[in-house]
């Protein structure tokens, strides 16, 4: 049941890859986490995708844009296997994160009615070196090409058969040396070898499909669904990443309601860093985490008349309307709580 899942969803990822740019893996990679181990299902799906690669390029043969692929690949493929080296040194989830911010800039032409007033500047073909370098270093670092750079392809004035091909061209070479890579690190089982055959099997069937589908389809629909294809991408990449971040930096945010007050508290490293509280007043304030080395010198001197310094649980500065400092301590059981000026006025109140 799951490898027919599978295949049917390899597929129709691979038709809405080629039309759209890009995105197949969103679609495979959590199944494939059915029947792989996780270290695996690059490889298998790399295997699918450069399938997919060389049957767009048969496909398409004569629509490839040879003066893009001339000035593209070279850069290309020395940066993939940089960023595979990078892989196994830096954690990849704060580049995806940034990656993520950046396809969601595309949002707003999403909602755009017609022509845009300000259309983007043609792309040079002597920038293309650049931006191969760019791709394969992405490539290799987090897996992330196609719809990351469609837009590239955009400005340099390509039709929707010439984008398709040259994609292809330009990423066949990455997919097979990202493989080579994958076996020579021992990440190529032989499950992920079957799980990769049968995603390549259903990526030449989608690729005859797709070419089809691309004979009708209009150049506006396919430049639309491109848009749409790099703000999915955007927002699976900025969640995941920002999960797996989060995740690494035991960061978290709470909502708590003590009282009459409303709070929104921000976690980093597992401790509580700022707050954002509205008041019994309906006052919004910005709480932060301070040392007592960061307290003015009148706070600092005005502590020992609160409390005893292993008693003190955590102080915080206040910001809305003036500035003030909360001091908590902790005194037979009970958190108390101090509001104390700038100049070293205490106000106690027991926290309910």
């Amino acid at each position: 049941m799951i490898v027919a899942l599978l295949f049917v969803a390899a597929f129709l990822a691979f038709v809405v890859s080629a039309v759209a740019g890009g995105g197949a893996g969103l679609v495979l990679v959590p199944l494939l986490r059915l029947i792989l181990p996780v270290v695996s299902i690059p490889g298998a799906l790399s295997i699918g995708t450069a399938a997919s690669a060389i049957s767009r390029i048969w496909l398409f043969r004569r629509h490839i844009r040879w003066d893009v692929v001339r000035r593209f690949v070279p850069t290309a493929l020395p940066a993939a296997a940089i960023g595979a080296w990078l892989l196994t040194r830096f954690e990849p989830a704060y580049v995806e994160f940034l990656l993520g911010c950046f396809l969601l800039l595309n949002l707003p032409a999403l909602f755009r009615r017609g022509p845009d007033a300000t259309p983007e500047p043609p792309l040079p073909l002597a920038r293309l070196p650049w931006l191969g370098a760019a791709a394969g270093l992405l490539s290799g670092f987090t897996g992330a090409v196609g719809v990351v750079f469609n837009r590239s392809y955009y400005r340099m004035g390509l039709g929707k058969d010439e984008i398709v091909a040259t994609r292809a061209t330009n990423e066949v070479l990455l997919h097979l040396l990202k493989i080579a890579l994958y076996a020579g690190f021992g990440l190529l089982p032989r499950s992920a070898l079957v799980a990769g055959a049968l995603v390549a099997t259903a990526a030449l069937l989608a690729s005859l499909a797709a070419r089809h589908v691309l004979s009708w389809l209009r150049e506006s629909v396919f430049r639309r669904a491109g848009l749409i294809a790099m703000v999915v991408s955007g927002v699976a990449m900025f969640s995941l990443s920002g999960t797996r971040i989060m995740t690494i930096h035991r960061a978290w945010v709470a909502y708590v309601a003590p009282g009459d007050e409303r709070e929104v508290q921000l976690y980093w490293g597992g401790l509580r860093q700022a707050a954002i509280e509205r008041e019994e007043d309906g006052r919004l304030v910005v709480e932060r985490v301070v040392p007592v080395s960061g307290l003015p010198p009148a706070v600092r001197a005005a502590l020992p008349a609160i409390a005893a310094p292993r008693d003190i649980v955590m102080i915080e500065e206040v910001r809305g309307q003036g500035r003030y400092f909360e001091v908590y301590w902790r005194r037979g059981g009970i958190v108390r709580k101090a509001e104390v000026t700038p100049d070293g006025l205490p106000r106690h109140r027991a926290l309910r």
